[in-house]
C-alpha cells in the first residue's frame, strides 16, 4: 500500500478536513478559550478568572492552585494559605480523572509554541537532534522541588518558561518573547517536544497526578491499523502507542495506559481507519469487538 508523505492526507480524503482535525482544533479552541477568559478581567472589567495558572480565582469564589506552586512553598518552609491548599486539590482532582497531562495539551500555553516548532521542523525535514532522555523531565522536577529546600525561595519560578509567558500574554511580551523564541528554536532545531517532551518539570508532575486517571486513548479497533505509522509521527510521546496498537494477541489491552499520554487526540484525528478513541481504561483485557 503507498502512503502520502504528508501525514493526515490519507484521513482527511476519508474523513474530511473538519474530523480529520477536530480534537486539534477543541484543543486550540481550549486554549485560546483560557487566554480570553483571563484577559477579560483586566481588558473588559468581567472578572470570570482572575489571576494566572498559577494561581488564580473562578468568579471571585473558587480558588485554584497550581500544584507544583505549592510543592515548592511548601519545600521552602511556608505553609501556604487555605484557599490555596483547597485550590491545589481541586486542580490535582480535576487532573487525576482526566489525565494530568491534558494539562500539557490543552492548557498550557506553551504547546503552541512547540507544536509549531514540531509541525515546521517536520516540513523542513530536520532530523538533527539532542539525545535526551524523557525520564530527564523527572529529574528536573526533584531538582525544582529540592531548590527551595537549601534557598528558601521558590527559584525555578524565575525561569519558568510557562508562567513566563502566560503572564506576558496578559500584561505584555516585554523580555519574555525572547524565552518563547529560544523554546521554539530549540525544539526546532535541537530536539523535537524537546521542552514538553524532555525537560518540562510540569509535565513530569503532572503525568504523576494523572497516573491512574480513567480517561484514557483506546485502540479499540487495532485490528484495522495499517502500519501506516502516522500516529507515531504525530504523536508528541509516540513511545506509549506500541503497547496499546501492537499488543493484540498477547494478552495486552488496547488502552494507553502509559502516564505521559497527553490525550492530546492527534492519533484519532490523523488515523483514516478510526483505529483510536476516548473511552475509559476499564476492559482493557484483548481485542474490543467492531
Amino acid at each position: 500500500m503507498k502512503f502520502s508523505t504528508r501525514p493526515g492526507h490519507e484521513a482527511q480524503q476519508r474523513k474530511g478536513w473538519l474530523a480529520a482535525y477536530r480534537w486539534l482544533l477543541l484543543r486550540r479552541f481550549t486554549q485560546l478559550t483560557v487566554i480570553v477568559l483571563f484577559l477579560l478581567g483586566p481588558f473588559a472589567g468581567i472578572w470570570i478568572v482572575k489571576g494566572n495558572l498559577a494561581s488564580s480565582e473562578l468568579f471571585g469564589v473558587i480558588p485554584l492552585s497550581e500544584p507544583l506552586i505549592t510543592l515548592q512553598l511548601l519545600a521552602s518552609g511556608f505553609i501556604p494559605l487555605q484557599a490555596m491548599v483547597i485550590g491545589t486539590l481541586l486542580v490535582i482532582i480535576f487532573y487525576a480523572l482526566v489525565g494530568g497531562r491534558v494539562y500539557c495539551s490543552w492548557f498550557c500555553p506553551v504547546n503552541v509554541i512547540t507544536d509549531s516548532a514540531s509541525w515546521l521542523r517536520e516540513r523542513l525535514k530536520i532530523t538533527t537532534s539532542v539525545k535526551l532522555h524523557r525520564s530527564v523531565r523527572f529529574w528536573v522536577l526533584t531538582m525544582v522541588i529540592l531548590l527551595p529546600i537549601f534557598t528558601g525561595t521558590m527559584a525555578y519560578e524565575s525561569v519558568n518558561p510557562v508562567a513566563m509567558i502566560h503572564r506576558a500574554i496578559i500584561y505584555g511580551l516585554g523580555m519574555t518573547l525572547s524565552v518563547a523564541v529560544a523554546l521554539f528554536l530549540y525544539d526546532l532545531l535541537l530536539q523535537r517536544k524537546g521542552w514538553c517532551g524532555h525537560l518540562c518539570p510540569m509535565g513530569a508532575l503532572y503525568s504523576i497526578i494523572g497516573r491512574f486517571s480513567p480517561l484514557r486513548v483506546r485502540a479499540d479497533k487495532r485490528q484495522a491499523c495499517n502500519d501506516c505509522m502516522e500516529c507515531f509521527v504525530v504523536c508528541p510521546e509516540p513511545q506509549v502507542i506500541k503497547p496499546a496498537l501492537k499488543g493484540a494477541g498477547k494478552g495486552v489491552g488496547p488502552v494507553i495506559l502509559d502516564s505521559a499520554c497527553t490525550n492530546c487526540g492527534r492519533c484519532i484525528d490523523i488515523c483514516a481507519e478510526d483505529v483510536f478513541n476516548f473511552g475509559l481504561r476499564w476492559r482493557n483485557q484483548g481485542d474490543q469487538p467492531d
